[in-house]
C-alpha cells in the first residue's frame, strides 16, 4: 500500500511525471522500491547503536561482600581463683552476611563447639570436661594504616555440659571477645584472641587463644 501510495504521488509531481512518463507501471514500481529501500537505510543507520543518545545506566548492584571461616582454636584457660591454666579448643565455622554490614553488633553469625579441661590438675585432658556447644556474632572492622591486619569483637552464649560425675551437668555459658585477624590472602588466615567467659554457678574465667582459619 506504501508503495502505491507512492506511486500516486510520483504521478501526481509533475516534474517526476515528465521523467517517468511513457515508463511501465513494473520500471516506476521498482524506482519506488529503491528509493523506499534507500530511505530506509538510511533511516536505520541514523538509529545505530553508536549514534543513539546515551541514557545513564542503572549502576550495577554490588555484591555483598560474604564470606565463610571455618576456624580451629587453641587456648588456654586462667580459672580463677588462682590462675589455673586449662586446655581450651574451639573448632567452629561463622558465615558473614552482606545486610548486616552496617549493624553496630556483628556482620558475622558463628556456630562453635569448645572442648575445656574442667579438672583439678593437668593441662591437655582429665576425665573432667567441660563441652560447650555456643552461637555467636561477631564484628569485624578494619585497622588503620593496614590491610594486613583487621580486628574484631565477638559475643557467644551457648549450653556447657560438664561430664566426669555420675551425672551430667548443663550450665548456660556466654563469653566475650577481642581479636586480631592476621591475612595472609583471601583464604588463609591466623586468629588471636583474648575472651571473658562466665559460667553459672562457675567462677569467671578468661582465654588466651590463637588459631587457623580458612575462609571462601
Amino acid at each position: 500500500m506504501f508503495i502505491a501510495q507512492a506511486l500516486a504521488h510520483i504521478r501526481g509531481n509533475k516534474a517526476a511525471a515528465g521523467v517517468l512518463h511513457g515508463l511501465p507501471n513494473w520500471v516506476v514500481l521498482f524506482v519506488v522500491a529503491i528509493a523506499i529501500l534507500n530511505f530506509s537505510a538510511t533511516f536505520l543507520c541514523a538509529q545505530a547503536p553508536g549514534s543513539l543518545p546515551q541514557t545513564p545506566g542503572v549502576p550495577a548492584q554490588e555484591s555483598p561482600g560474604t564470606s565463610t571461616d571455618l576456624f580451629v582454636m587453641f587456648g588456654s584457660d586462667f580459672d580463677r581463683p588462682g590462675l589455673l591454666p586449662r586446655a581450651n579448643y574451639n573448632v567452629g565455622i561463622g558465615h558473614t552476611f552482606g545486610f548486616l554490614k552496617k549493624d553496630p553488633i556483628g556482620d558475622e553469625l558463628t556456630f562453635g563447639y569448645t572442648y575445656e579441661n574442667a579438672g583439678t590438675h593437668g593441662f591437655l585432658h582429665t576425665a573432667y570436661g567441660e563441652h560447650t556447644e555456643s552461637v555467636g556474632v561477631m564484628k569485624n572492622f578494619p585497622l588503620p594504616k593496614t590491610k594486613t591486619v583487621t580486628g574484631y569483637t565477638w559475643i557467644q552464649s551457648g549450653i556447657t555440659s560438664f561430664t566426669g560425675n555420675a551425672h551430667v551437668q548443663n550450665r548456660l555459658d556466654s563469653g566475650v571477645s577481642l581479636g586480631a585477624i592476621v591475612h595472609f590472602n583471601n583464604s588463609n588466615s591466623i586468629w588471636i584472641q583474648e575472651s571473658f567467659s562466665k559460667v553459672v554457678t562457675v567462677p569467671w574465667y578468661t582465654t588466651s587463644s590463637i588459631g587457623y582459619t580458612y575462609s571462601w
